[in-house]
């Protein structure tokens, strides 16, 4: 291979993203809302997902579709998991503001309907929608030829908190705890450089995986018997979050063993990677001393794309899907509530006073989402 490959060359550029972003947010009008008044929004810093006021409780809502994942689904014909990837990008983003996500609306447009097709995504929505807890409100399937090549799927998911307990990251402080949550696998970021790799390696998604896909804190969702497919290693669905994060959250309103206050900040490690966690303070760093086990198909794509190591934590979430911030003296209350409910916590570094950065065991560092 002459050049390393990484995401960019795959054709995202996450920096042009994020000044893109930046442009059309400058461009938006302020809300005709009114502060105090129901639909006035509420300032989030991170901006994970969006808060809205109503009465004594806020609104929580987040928007987000699966992406180029798509892609190898459509190929294999595979849509077990993608309305949970569906669900999961948003809900998942919704509980690190504090909310407990309630209801959702998905958004399908096709160049030509499927029954077939739509009945496998019925099935994948509803089985999110019990992982996730939360009520399918409602939809729109949109038939765009000329418009739309393939089937992309998005959707949008409401949610609600009590007034004054938002998790911003505001009250974080130097020596705050992190808690990594383990993740079930590529999750829905990064596909783009993934089906770049797996075609320069001359594989196809049919191929039994090039490499161990045991990892003992995930269960891939499986169609064959016998090894398990690169197909199935890729296209296993990202990991909801609302158990357990929605009842640690109840449970610490309730202060046994912690309280609410003990739980500092929520990170969703989803696009940007570890760089994700600048947003939730503007100035304070973020030290990643002992990170969970990258899971094999990350080690993999690394070597088969000669992919940098920094490029690597910053496309993919490397093993970590979610990252917790909790006050150092609750730090192991925390982690011992949370290992009763997902296998494979673990305490992975620490809030740190030396720059608005991240740095990484692996030698890598992040100073800007």
């Amino acid at each position: 291979m002459d050049e390393p490959m990484d995401y960019a060359s795959a054709g995202v550029d996450i920096d042009l993203e994020g000044s893109a972003v930046a442009s059309l947010i400058g461009a938006l009008a302020s809300s005709v809302r009114q502060p105090g008044t129901r639909g006035a929004p509420v300032p989030v810093p991170g901006g994970f997902g969006g808060l809205i006021e109503f009465g004594d409780q806020l609104l929580a809502l987040a928007t987000d579709g699966v992406g180029s994942k798509l892609q190898i689904a459509s190929r294999l014909n595979r849509w077990d998991g993608v309305g949970i990837d569906c669900m999961a990008m948003n809900v998942n983003d919704l509980l690190c503001v504090g909310a407990e996500p309630l209801a959702f609306v998905d958004y399908v447009a096709v160049p030509k309907p499927d029954p077939e097709v739509h009945a496998a995504l019925g099935a994948s929505l509803a089985e999110a929608c019990r992982l996730a807890r939360v009520t399918l409100a409602g939809g729109e399937t949109a038939s765009l030829p000329g418009i739309v090549t393939e089937l992309d799927l998005s959707g949008t998911a409401l949610g609600w908190l009590p007034k004054g307990e938002a998790i911003t990251g505001e009250h974080l402080q130097a020596g705050d705890v992190l808690i990594g949550l383990p993740s079930a696998g590529i999750h829905s970021n990064g596909f783009s450089l993934v089906r770049r790799i797996v075609d320069h390696a001359g594989l196809h998604y049919e191929d039994e995986a090039p490499f161990d896909t045991h990892h003992p804190h995930r269960e891939l969702m499986r169609w064959t018997t016998g090894q398990a497919t690169l197909g199935e290693v890729v296209l296993n669905p990202t990991r909801i979050y609302c158990d357990p994060v929605v009842d640690l959250l109840n449970a610490a309103r309730q202060e046994a063993p912690f309280k609410l206050d003990d739980i500092r900040g929520i990170c969703h490690i989803t696009g940007g990677g570890l760089s994700n966690l600048l947003r939730l303070h503007p100035s304070l760093g973020w030290s990643i001393d002992t990170p969970l086990p990258v899971l094999p198909e990350f080690t993999w794509l690394q070597s088969a794309g000669g992919v940098d190591t920094r490029e690597m934590y910053r496309t993919f979430n490397m093993g970590t899907g979610m990252i917790l911030a909790v006050a150092e003296a609750q730090a192991e209350a925390v982690l011992a509530w949370l290992l009763e409910r997902i296998p494979g916590c673990a305490i992975v570094g620490h809030v740190a006073d030396h720059g608005h950065r991240v740095t990484h065991a692996a030698g890598v560092e992040f100073t800007h989402y």
